[in-house]
């Protein structure tokens, strides 16, 4: 078996893979689009035929509601399909929910793309799924020694102050696991929603098993009663009330740009940090390591004389033993 350098490559449009002619990801409308998850950077419309999870057409049906409905084609976790000799399945990611890795066969080599994940607990979405591949495709976004996420409940704690709190985070994925936190470790405090917000809540309402507590959001509320409601808003939103001084502020994420300025910090991330990594190469035991979304450079040095190591991005490769 031998592992194929250009199976998966960067082009303008997205990661190609020219032996299924499919796209994983793809930023531009293609004929074939495998999509991971359904954040903004990893899944757009006007694709002819896409291939993802239940949780993730329903998310893109919400934000991109003239993509037609039929272009859908929704795969079971671990259920495998063919495009174009390369076979595929999908495996939960961790990262938000209805989130996957995707597993690719070609020629008895197994090339695994993790998309975003994430092995902290997180009841709002499926938990990662360890496959193991010959080539693991990993993203790198805390790919960094000096980057370890703290644990999400003692951050969480942080928030039970008697305050009301006006909470940034970003609307898919973060608010849900925001409020489950709250609803879990600050249960005296009110969850209050942006209404942008409202329909990925209820889509996790449907095919989420663990239950959110919250209310949309209505100034008056906000502002009688007690002082114990978090109002959690995205992020433009949260930048524009900056200057508010009736309520504290906080940021929900793993970057410490994102926390400056706020009277209190939130590290929560829905991405690996460095010892997650590490961690989750152990067990997937590939031959070869490529890197994208993100900068590498750090793992591609502590793994240079064991593991060849590719960067996607730029299309380079660190060979073993150099």
């Amino acid at each position: 078996m031998q592992i194929l350098n250009d199976f998966l490559i960067k082009k303008d449009k997205g990661y190609y893979c020219p032996y299924g002619d499919f796209y994983i990801d793809p930023l531009y409308p293609v004929a074939h689009a495998v999509v991971s998850h359904a954040h903004a950077d990893h899944a757009s419309p006007g694709h002819q035929q896409i291939y993802c999870t239940e949780g993730t057409a329903a998310f893109m049906q919400v934000r991109y509601a003239k993509q037609a409905k039929n272009s859908y084609l929704i795969k079971k976790i671990d259920q495998e399909f063919e495009i174009n000799s390369v076979r595929i399945s999908l495996h939960p990611a961790g990262h938000i929910l209805g989130s996957a890795q995707i597993l690719m066969v070609y020629k008895g080599v197994r090339y695994l793309y993790t998309g975003d994940y994430k092995l902290q607990y997180d009841p709002t979405c499926e938990a990662l799924q360890v496959i193991e591949a010959d080539v693991l495709i990993t993203e790198t976004t805390f790919a960094n020694p000096d980057t370890r996420h703290p644990d999400p409940v003692s951050e969480i704690q942080k928030l039970n102050v008697e305050r009301n709190i006006l909470l940034g985070c970003y609307s898919l994925g973060k608010a849900q696991r925001i409020t489950a936190l709250i609803n879990d470790y600050c249960p005296d405090k009110e969850v209050l929603i942006h209404y942008q917000m409202l329909p990925l809540h209820k889509i996790y309402d449907t095919l989420c098993p663990h239950p959110l507590s919250y209310q949309i959001y209505n100034r008056k509320h906000m502002k009688e009663g007690r002082q114990n409601k978090i109002y959690l808003v995205p992020p433009l939103t949260f930048n524009s009330y900056r200057r508010a001084t009736n309520v504290l502020k906080a940021f929900a994420s793993g970057w410490e740009r994102l926390q400056a300025q706020n009277e209190i910090s939130l590290y929560i991330s829905d991405h690996v940090d460095w010892q997650d990594i590490l961690n989750f190469i152990k067990q997937v035991k590939p031959k070869a390591i490529w890197t994208l979304h993100g900068d590498g450079r750090k793992l591609h040095s502590y793994f240079s004389n064991e593991l060849e190591i590719r960067d996607i991005e730029s299309q380079t490769f660190l060979p073993s033993y150099c």
